[in-house]
């Protein structure tokens, strides 16, 4: 997904929405990590559940919204071909079938993709989904009004590049077929054997052309999902979903829809929401956040008190943070300068500027630390937990660098413990030991995005960091390394400006597998051999954190999002 930090919320995302946004022992919950886990008995059907979050559940279209898996509060409302399953965990990693009977069926080099659709399926009105309404849902993400969504669609469908959407262009996408009601095949321009995992994307979820009112679709979409839109105020601000009554558990495994109302506010600040959960009162002993995170300071209340400590979910995200070099800005231009500040950095205190070991990890690897990226274990320039100043004085030395040198070090001034003055400090103060003087350049958060996606005024060093779209090496590594994804005159996310003939070829092979299995061994492989070049130092991943109310049951954390999944939850 793009940068949690570009796309706000997409996964937390990523979801992206996900968003977001928004990644490492390869674990799900770590106080909480069992089905049913909560307060009181097994979970039952009733009740409210509240949702507390700090950015509201803005373009509420499945053509606009960017999700991983789908998102959390949108997979409530759109259903889509697959989906994550929802367990706990490494488990929760995998695609499993939704609305289609399986993952896809693919022909031989995985350029053709054919799904049928489950019997019986229906709207909230009670109307059939057929195979045309998520042709249609499909094709209207391509409308410039309603961009927004993941953009792999253009790039995959066989001659979607140009395509504006059926507003403009009725004769639609020739690259998907419904040759019945219950049978769609996708023609794809490239063999993509990852297109279960795209499948998941909100994109994929069926809209009645009939119903259709445009821009103003997601005031009232019409729901294929467990509940629907009964109240959509101030853009997401305020959301209230009621059950759909024709949504029906015999078709949909993965969703269990506890609660007979969801009840999102939006628009809250981070203390407040977690001052609220803490305090567990009213309507709140019933509340979740699906956005907002523990701060070190409120973590160590929290561990401090039993009764906290046992309400809170702990997940991990496929993200990584990073500080990325701009190769063609001296002294970047040399790796033994690259390699230098890659054996200086003190990981430690990185991890410690970003709230401890609770709420980061150590990285060495671009991949988060969990099977299903295919993490490949490695520490290329090895400089233990506080780095390697005598390692780096060396390599400096070797560069022409005997006394050292200055260098700037772009950063956000957003308290996002991310990209933020604390980690930029923290790598400053560790270059110090190893003679390297570094000088902060602090920029607002719109500035600073601008800068570094731009490749005229990309720094030579900065903060970064990046989310998986989906589970897999692939939606990481690609966009970050892939020399065909250089975006000149735009959002450019290839930092290093790496464009390697052998990266490339590598990425198209991985592609055209479709035993993920076999995908992410090659993913992890490749990811240890970009690594050599020395473009990123990879610094740590992410551990969420996150309250839920006293009256909350049947917590459910996967590796897939990382964060509590609502649909399974269950209140008093």
């Amino acid at each position: 997904m793009r940068q949690p930090s570009v796309i706000a919320r997409r996964v937390a995302a990523a979801s992206v929405g996900l968003v977001v946004a928004a990644g490492a022992a390869a674990c799900g919950p770590e106080d909480s990590d069992a089905k049913g886990a909560g307060s009181g008995s097994a979970p039952h059907r009733g009740g409210t559940l509240t949702v507390l979050n700090s950015q509201p559940q803005q373009d509420f279209d499945p053509a606009r919204l960017y999700t991983s898996g789908g998102g959390n509060v949108p997979s409530l409302v759109f259903r889509t071909l697959t989906t994550r399953n929802r367990e706990n965990g490494a488990a929760g990693a995998k695609v499993v079938p939704d609305l289609a009977t399986d993952t896809g069926r693919p022909n031989k080099d995985a350029t053709v993709w054919t799904y049928t659709l489950k019997k019986g399926l229906t709207y909230e009105d009670g109307t059939p989904i057929t195979s045309a309404d998520i042709k249609y849902g499909i094709e209207r993400s391509f409308a410039p009004e309603l961009s927004g969504g993941a953009p792999y669609l253009r790039d995959w469908l066989a001659g979607a590049a140009d395509y504006q959407g059926p507003y403009k262009d009725k004769t639609g996408l020739d690259a998907i077929g419904t040759p019945d009601s219950r049978t769609l095949v996708f023609h794809l321009n490239k063999p993509e054997g990852e297109f279960p995992y795209l499948a998941t994307q909100t994109q994929f979820a069926p809209v009645p052309k009939a119903k259709d009112t445009g821009t103003k679709y997601e005031e009232h979409p019409v729901s294929s999902g467990p509940y629907r839109v009964v109240s959509n105020e101030n853009d997401g601000e305020r959301l209230v979903l009621e059950r759909n009554p024709h949504w029906s558990a015999v078709t949909d495994s993965e969703r269990k829809a506890y609660p007979d109302r969801i009840d999102v506010r939006s628009g809250l600040d981070s203390s407040v929401i977690n001052q609220r959960l803490s305090a567990s009162q009213g309507a709140d002993a019933a509340a979740v956040t699906t956005d907002t995170n523990l701060g070190p300071a409120e973590l160590a209340k929290v561990t401090g008190d039993k009764d906290l400590a046992s309400r809170v979910g702990t997940g991990h995200f496929g993200y990584t943070n990073y500080l990325a070099f701009n190769p063609t800005v001296k002294p970047f231009d040399d790796a033994r300068v690259r390699q230098a500040i890659s054996y200086a950095v003190d990981r430690s205190s990185v991890v410690n500027a970003a709230g401890g070991s609770s709420l980061a990890e150590p990285a060495t690897t671009f991949l988060p630390d969990q099977k299903s990226f295919g993490h490949t274990p490695y520490d290329l320039f090895p400089a233990g937990p506080t780095g390697d100043p005598a390692k780096a004085r060396e390599l400096l030395k070797q560069a022409g660098h005997p006394n050292g040198l200055t260098i700037t070090l772009t950063h956000s001034n957003s308290k996002d413990f991310e990209t933020s003055p604390e980690i930029a400090t923290a790598v400053q103060d560790a270059l110090k030991k190893a003679g390297i003087t570094v000088r902060l350049q602090g920029l607002e958060d719109n500035d600073y995005k601008d800068k570094i996606h731009s490749v005229r005024t990309e720094p030579g060093l900065f903060l970064a960091h990046w989310g998986a779209d989906w589970p897999s090496g692939g939606p990481f590594l690609a966009p970050i390394f892939d020399g065909r994804q250089i975006v000149r005159d735009g959002a450019n996310f290839n930092t290093g400006l790496l464009d390697d003939a052998s990266v490339n070829h590598e990425i198209d092979a991985i592609n055209k597998l479709t035993d993920l299995n076999a995908a992410a061994a090659r993913w992890g492989a490749l990811d240890k051999k970009i690594g050599e070049q020395a473009l990123v130092v990879p610094l740590f991943h992410p551990v969420y954190k996150r309250l839920y109310g006293k009256d909350v049951k049947n917590i459910v954390i996967s590796d897939w999002t990382g964060v509590l999944d609502i649909s399974q939850v269950a209140v008093k």
